[in-house]
């Protein structure tokens, strides 16, 4: 009989003690949540960009692109680059032609035909190339000999299909692209200037047609541009209302056709000109309305370039993960996202890729199993609750968001500083894995032009997809060049 009240005795007490324990684990899980939901809430509210603040946004770089365009002085965020291109594309070029795209070590060489009048492009080929650290450890002549020497492989391997015109009289395009590694002779510093006709970038292309000269090549090269300018080339092939250009991808930047009236004369390239094309370096960017955090400024208090690139590093993929990675990270440590202890890989910086951060912003499935996936892969954080798995996706959508609508205002400063959003069609043309590739991204940026304008004047921006993809900026340039070169024959 005493042995049975002592079993029932213990039975309680263990019932008792697992009660207590199973309420205390309620009670943490439900002051983790809490506080989870406190951190989403603050950086949401932080991040947020109502309709007030994109036209803030809008305005601030209208008025930094009106300073910038008065003087030669550096007094603007935006460097307003006034690029030598003289002649963009009228549409009606026609030819087999040849163009590069340097990006970093990238070299990514290219040829087709335009079919001029609105046809498409054909005959499409690309080759990748990645220049060997040997070759960058070597002095500039090398390098430019090494690309000089893959080019001319390229057009031997590629020959001219059905042309009249003699190779001697094209251009070949030749078009640049962010980050680019300073031991490279076609140094991002290079575009540090506002006047892009300078002696450092004109013996850059000398150097140049004289190794494709030594090579055999018969082609040569006109200019050396930023790639977003390729693509303002190719909006403008398809369209004369093509005004402006935008990279959305690893990096960012933004061209477009600035009357020669609104520039400071001494930044004008050619007095001839009606029309300059200027490469804003938009990332540059910085305004009092810009809805910066503490992850941001955490990010690029971390980056190789502290306290410029402000713009960029809101809206271009090469930090968007990274401030993902921040937030997480401040998550793990608070509230125990992913478990007792922090995931080390939390802690590694630009693990997070653009595309992986789609991939988990975009994942429908019921128990977010991709966000699962990406994280195991990427973190190493394995078995993860459902409720962690919706935070990423929310952490996700707040910072795509908030990225996609200012570079929406953005694209809408610039129609502005035209004069065009009330009176006239303009075109845009996109290119980017951000916008081609990120679909929820993609929408956010066009719902943020059509909530700006509203219904009345959000018909007059059409924003573009690029024509042929990333890189082909460059063929269009060189037609444009050839044509020009073939008239002033």
């Amino acid at each position: 009989m005493r042995k049975n009240v002592v079993v029932v005795v213990s039975t309680s007490i263990a019932v008792v003690v697992v009660g207590a324990l199973i309420r205390k684990w309620k009670r943490w899980k439900e002051q983790q949540l809490r506080q989870t939901k406190q951190i989403i809430r603050k950086f949401a509210r932080e991040s947020a960009t109502p309709l007030t603040k994109l036209w803030q946004v809008a305005d601030d770089i209208v008025s930094s692109m009106k300073i910038s365009l008065a003087t030669s002085d550096e007094s603007s965020t935006l460097n307003m680059v006034v690029s030598n291109v003289t002649s963009l594309p009228l549409g009606d070029e026609e030819g087999f032609f040849y163009g590069v795209n340097l990006h970093g070590k990238h070299l990514l060489m290219l040829c087709a035909r335009l079919g001029g009048k609105n046809k498409p492009i054909s005959a499409l080929q690309r080759e990748h190339n990645c220049i060997p650290d040997a070759v960058l450890a070597a002095p500039s002549e090398e390098i430019t000999d090494y690309v000089a020497t893959e080019i001319a492989k390229f057009v031997s391997g590629h020959p001219e299909i059905e042309e009249t015109v003699p190779a001697k009289k094209k251009k070949l395009g030749f078009t640049l692209s962010y980050p680019l590694d300073e031991v490279i002779p076609f140094s991002a510093t290079t575009f540090q200037r506002k006047n892009a006709n300078n002696p450092v970038r004109k013996g850059m292309v000398k150097d140049l047609n004289r190794a494709l000269t030594n090579h055999g090549m018969k082609m040569h090269v006109a200019s050396l541009v930023d790639e977003t300018i390729g693509g303002l080339a190719g909006g403008r092939y398809y369209n004369r209302e093509s005004v402006a250009a935008v990279t959305l991808g690893t990096t960012t930047n933004a061209a477009y056709v600035e009357p020669a009236e609104e520039v400071a004369s001494d930044l004008t390239q050619s007095p001839n000109s009606s029309e300059l094309v200027i490469s804003m370096e938009w990332g540059n960017f910085n305004s009092p309305h810009l809805p910066l955090t503490s992850y941001d400024a955490s990010v690029d208090a971390e980056s190789s370039n502290p306290s410029a690139e402000i713009f960029g590093k809101l809206i271009s993929g090469m930090y968007l993960g990274e401030v993902v990675r921040h937030v997480l990270l401040k998550l793990a440590q608070e509230t125990a996202l992913f478990g007792s202890s922090v995931p080390p890989k939390l802690m590694t910086p630009y693990l997070l890729s653009f595309p992986d951060m789609a991939a988990m912003h975009q994942d429908t499935s019921e128990d977010r199993e991709i966000v699962s996936e990406k994280l195991g892969e990427i973190f190493e954080i394995h078995n993860c609750c459902p409720m962690a798995r919706e935070v990423v996706a929310e952490v996700c959508d707040i910072v795509a968001e908030r990225g996609a609508r200012l570079a929406g205002a953005g694209i809408v400063g610039i129609i502005k500083k035209l004069g065009r959003i009330e009176n006239r069609k303009s075109v845009v043309t996109v290119e980017g894995g951000l916008y081609e590739d990120y679909r929820i991204f993609r929408n956010y940026l066009h719902s943020s032009v059509w909530e700006m304008l509203g219904k009345d004047l959000s018909d007059n921006v059409i924003i573009e997809h690029s024509h042929g993809g990333s890189g082909t900026g460059a063929l269009f340039l060189a037609a444009a060049q050839t044509q020009a070169h073939r008239s002033d024959s």
